[in-house]
Order: structure tokens, then sequence, then C-alpha cells
């Protein structure tokens, strides 16, 4: 494949440079000398006191996501490939699907699911995961029917819609996160699977923000397909995003695992290059410099970014009524960093408000119909599905 000037030029930056290690399994060496270092967060917002008690609910093997149904019930996504109805206690809970092709190797496995915003009258029921193929691996979107009656469905008619290109050797940065925007498109998250060019590659998939309609198909005025981009691109220059998600005013935002330092939280804009691997806040696990994002303005900058990092992992914004200071406020889950991170607005800026220690890796964050927040915690801490309530008085 004929490499253009940019990646050619990418391409001499990363000689040498492994994609061993990620903050997704462990937290990121210290920097080594002469890297980009921001100041640990310290204050107030590390170790913040928690305004709220955590519940155990329920316990799962090695969950990845969740999303509830309108009568509080949830489903819940398992890295092996099931897929569980849970009552809203948690008490009781079916298989409703297992996915056998899912490749749950490294960082692979059955991953997010989303409601259509249609599913009280279709009954749609979106999800990611990766699989094996000719040539290698890759994350897929697939949707299925959640039929039967209740406390006996299954989900029925399931179709793979969209799968990420190429598929690669590896079982890293799948990501594979879907949102659907307040007019109905689907945006869906491709990683650039350890491979780094392909994030600036506009052939493929990998590394992007993509758009698509509710079938799978792209969207037909995506900004950059007549530019000689995949047509299903919206933004590109990504890493490993974990979370995306619009909030009350319809923006769209994203986290992503930056390299040894650097996490990241984007507004994620029509046609922008965020710049990963020419830029980024962090470096390589070789500890070889990456050129900040203020060295190069022409690339996004992130809102956010954390060194030593977070390992970010989910992203929801809260709208409800029992944390009315928390309106409008993000949630991260942290793996490594075993923390709930609160992100605080103003216009389009963005910081941690907050970092409440878990002890747990969190891999899952959700509000519930209630309003009370929802955690997953990762396989590697228990796995356990806990309610966070407000403190009494």
């Amino acid at each position: 494949m004929r490499l253009s000037p940019l990646l050619l030029a990418t391409a001499a930056l990363l000689v040498g440079c492994g994609s061993r290690g990620d903050a997704e399994s462990a937290a990121a060496p210290a920097p080594a000398a002469g890297a980009s270092v921001q100041a640990p967060i310290t204050g107030p917002q590390r170790g913040a006191a928690k305004p709220f008690d955590a519940t155990p609910v329920a316990k799962f093997a090695a969950p990845w996501a969740m999303t509830f149904l309108p009568d509080g019930r949830m489903l819940v996504t398992e890295k092996a490939g099931q897929m569980l109805l849970v009552s809203a206690d948690g008490k009781t809970r079916r298989t409703v699907t297992t996915i056998a092709a899912v490749d749950s190797a490294g960082q692979g496995g059955l991953m997010d699911v989303v409601l259509h915003p249609g599913f009280p009258q279709n009954r749609l029921v979106y999800f990611s995961y990766s699989t094996a193929g000719q040539g290698g691996k890759g994350v897929v979107l697939a949707r299925g029917r959640l039929a039967g009656k209740p406390g006996a469905e299954t989900l029925d008619g399931i179709e793979t819609i969209f799968r990420a290109s190429p598929l690669v050797e590896g079982n890293g940065h799948y990501s594979g996160r879907i949102a659907f925007a307040p007019d109905g498109k689907l945006f869906f998250t491709n990683g650039e699977r350890q491979q780094f060019d392909p994030a600036q590659d506009p052939r493929v998939t990998l590394g992007k923000v993509l758009r698509l309609n509710d079938d799978g198909t792209p969207a037909a005025d995506n900004p950059l397909s007549a530019k000689g981009f995949h047509p299903a691109v919206w933004s590109y220059g990504h890493r490993n995003l974990l979370g995306i998600a619009f909030d009350a005013k319809g923006r769209l935002w994203e986290q992503e695992m930056g390299p040894k330092g650097g996490d990241e939280v984007n507004l994620i804009l029509p046609g922008r290059n965020y710049g990963y691997p020419i830029v980024s806040n962090g470096d390589h696990y070789d500890g070889r410099v990456i050129p900040d994002h203020s060295t190069q303005p022409e690339f996004e900058a992130p809102k956010v970014s954390w060194n030593p990092v977070i390992s970010p992992a989910g992203l929801m914004f809260y709208s409800g009524a029992l944390f009315p200071a928390w309106q409008g406020s993000a949630f991260i889950g942290g793996l490594s960093s075993k923390a709930l991170v609160r992100i605080a607005f103003d216009g389009d800026t963005a910081r941690e408000a907050e970092r409440f220690d878990m002890g747990a890796r969190i891999r899952e964050v959700e509000q519930g119909p209630d309003g009370a927040l929802w955690v997953l915690e990762d396989g590697e801490s228990g796995g356990r599905l806990l309610r966070l309530m407000p403190k009494p008085g």
C-alpha cells in the first residue's frame, strides 16, 4: 500500500516504537526524562469525599457495558460473549444471547450495548464485539430485536451491520463504543488497533469516529467522503476511543486512552483531525517523545488530558434529580486509577472537577431511570454492579 507523505513522516517518527502494553491493562510506567508531563492532580479533586453510598447489586464475569430498558431492567454484556437481561434489583438474570463469534483475547470481547431511540416500538438493540476473520481481527457493529414475553425474552434476528476495516493482527484497541445522535444517526468508534498509522489513513475506518445510518450504512452527508476518505468517517486521528456521548446541547464528546500519558476528552467536530500519532500529550512506551498538541495547532487539541493517566472507560452525561449539583456533568470510569471521575463544562471547555476513589477498576458508568449512578467494576476487580445513591441527610 502506497503511503502519503504525511504517513511516511509518521512512520519515520514511529520507527522502533512497539505496541507493548497499554493503560487498558495496567497503569503506564513513569515518563522518561525529557517527556512531556502534566502536574499530578492534587487538592480536593483527587480522593474527594464521596457524597454517595455504593451498594452492590449484582456480580458478573468480566462485564463490559450496560444499558437500561424503559422498565428499569438492564442489559449487561460480558467479555466472553454473553448478553444478560437483569432485573432492576439485580436479583434475577437470564442470558438473552451468546455471540459465538466473539474473540475475547486481550482487550477483545462483547463490548458496548445501546438501545435504538425507537426501542419502545421497534425493540432494536445495538451492540459491538471483536471477532476474527481472514487476515486478522476487528470490531463489528450488530443489532437484534429483543423479543418474547417479559421474563422470557431473547435477542432474535441478529445481523452484522458494519465491520471495521481492515482486519489486522493483535488483540488491542478495538474501541467499539456506540451512541445515537439526537437526529437518529449512529456514531461508532474504531480504535487504531495499536498500529499507529491507520489513524491518519483516509481509506480505513481504524482510529476514527464513524457516522452511520441506523442500518449501518454510511450517512450520505458525512464531511470527508468527497475528499477521498472512507464514506463513514466523521473525525480521525484517534487512538483507543472507549467512551462517546452527546451532551444536553447535542454536542458529541469522546474520551480515549493516550499512549504513555495523554488520556483525552475531546469535543468531536465534523471532519476534524485529532492528531494521533503525530501529536499527543503523552509519549511512546519506549520513552520517545511525541510532540504535544500545542506544537501543531492545526490538529484539534483535547479539552482535558491526563498525565499520569486515569485509563478512562465509559462516558455519560448526568441529567438526574438525585444529584442536582451534577446536572450537566460527565462521568468517566477509571481503570488503572480505580476511580470515578467527574468532568465539569463551561461552554466548549472542560476540566476534571472531582475524582472519587472506588478501590476497584471501573469499566462502565450509567445513569439509572431514577437518577442513581450505576457503575460496573472491571472483571479484574470483581465484576460487581454498584448503585450509587446520595448519602442520607
